[in-house]
């Protein structure tokens, strides 16, 4: 029986989610209109593959 292939974009999407919403939680800066310095770089990174991700899903339909 053969395994069902990952999908590596799903998977580097998931955890940017995930290193996002981390960082907000423990970051009073991210919780307001204007990321830390620290934060931009993780944020931009989830929003970067958020829409890599579901242009690639409109694609398929």
């Amino acid at each position: 029986m053969s395994a069902r292939p990952t999908d590596d974009l799903f998977v580097r999407y998931m955890k940017a989610f995930e290193d996002s919403t981390t960082h907000t939680v423990d970051c009073p800066a991210c919780q307001g209109e204007t990321p830390c310095a620290e934060g931009v770089p993780i944020h931009e990174r989830f929003a970067r593959l958020q829409d890599a991700y579901l242009a690639r899903q409109k694609q398929q339909r």
